[in-house]
């Protein structure tokens, strides 16, 4: 009783939550460069494809870890000791997460599903152990049945090859994120709704604010440290393409936070249902990070090959990226003021109807023009809040 938050628990998120935030952006870091470093030396379309693949099924685990942990410290007190050693033993395991992560489909992939099984079914029984009688139990009871579900799949995957292995990780992450929508159900006991939003809907909602940053710090980490790997070769495409890079991320933080993205918690802890809303707002964030993370994938590529004929593989992770991101920074305006505001539609559909005419053009090219239509939407965001108050948030009811 004593490791749960009380009513008086501060909402910011605590130092070893923060320092948990630095782990991941070394393992997205390492999801990021060994996705580059394969789209640009793969052989044959497939083999490209394939490698985006496999860059999904990486990023969509460690996104469940860091969700997994951020609801866990939205239920429990993390300046509680016990808390931060839960927190700390995650941050290790990301870590190797991260360490094996360019050999996980190349002799490693044992290691990665083992260390991921570990860390998620090895929480829930720890803390359904310690709740003893309280209510939350039966939730996390349900959490462990689940993981050990998915666990089958992952460690069947490890000792799997290639498009089996894709296969067993893809069914296990759906059954992860599928019973998570279904509120960890088990057949014993009712559904057990996630109502960490009702509770700490301001802590959650800075835990997902510092990801998105997190995000686009380790955008800026992975063009960095490529312009620098190049410095024997740097020309002007390399250094127009690190400003470019630089400015496309400055634009994604302009368009999540304002004013949305700013807001967004206090929107769902003053809806009618904050728990379904809260989903919705869990599920919009991951699309932007899914998105950020093809954006960076697009980036490094350029300072690999600036010029020259762009793939299409590499065409849905430059164009797709930016416009996923919207997507989701689209779906979180609806959660805060429930409405859709145009130019990010109309910036979605240039996104996609630009692959056409870029299809011919060089992969600095295609950047470059992807930065104009975030331009343009940041631009049409300011003129709208010209001159007006700050808008409050007005969720769905």
């Amino acid at each position: 009783m004593r490791l749960l938050r009380g009513e008086r628990s501060k909402q910011e998120a605590s130092f070893v939550e923060l320092f948990f935030d630095l782990v991941l952006v070394f393992a997205l870091n390492r999801v990021v460069a060994t996705s580059t470093s394969q789209l640009a030396s793969s052989p044959s379309s497939a083999a490209r494809w394939a490698s985006l693949l496999q860059a999904l099924l990486l990023i969509l685990p460690l996104m469940w870890v860091w969700s997994m942990t951020a609801y866990s410290t939205a239920r429990f007190e993390p300046r509680r000791l016990a808390v931060q050693v839960m927190v700390l033993v995650t941050a290790f395991g990301v870590l190797l997460l991260g360490v094996v992560t360019p050999k996980v489909f190349d002799g490693s992939a044992w290691m990665f599903a083992g260390v991921y099984v570990a860390l998620q079914a090895g929480r829930a029984l720890v803390v359904a152990v310690a709740l003893r009688s309280h209510w939350l139990q039966r939730l996390y009871w349900g959490i462990l049945v689940w993981f050990c579900v998915s666990a089958v799949a992952w460690l069947l995957g490890a000792v799997a090859h290639d498009a089996a292995r894709m296969l067993l990780w893809s069914l296990a992450i759906v059954i992860e994120y599928g019973s998570a929508r279904l509120g960890w159900w088990v057949p014993w006991q009712k559904p057990e709704r996630i109502l960490a939003w009702e509770a700490a809907a301001g802590h959650l909602a800075d835990r997902y604010q510092q990801l998105v940053l997190i995000a686009l710090g380790e955008t800026i980490l992975a063009v960095g440290i490529a312009y620098t790997e190049a410095s024997g070769s740097r020309r002007f495409p390399q250094t127009f393409g690190l400003v470019i890079a630089f400015i496309t991320a400055v634009l994604l933080w302009r368009i999540y936070f304002y004013r949305a993205g700013e807001v967004f918690g206090s929107a769902v802890k003053s809806a009618a249902n904050p728990a379904r809303l809260g989903r919705v707002a869990g599920s919009a964030h991951l699309l932007m990070i899914l998105g950020v993370a093809a954006a960076a994938i697009g980036n490094e590529l350029v300072q690999k090959h600036p010029t020259g004929h762009t793939f299409k593989s590499w065409l849905a992770l430059m164009l797709g990226g930016p416009a996923l991101f919207v997507a989701g920074r689209t779906l979180l305006e609806w959660v805060v003021f429930s409405r859709v505001s145009r130019p990010r539609l109309l910036g979605i559909a240039a996104l996609l109807l630009l692959a056409v005419p870029l299809a011919f053009a060089p992969p600095l090219v295609v950047v470059a023009v992807v930065a104009v239509v975030l331009l343009a939407i940041a631009v049409a965001d300011a003129r709208r809040a010209a001159g007006k108050p700050a808008e409050a948030p007005t969720p769905p009811g």
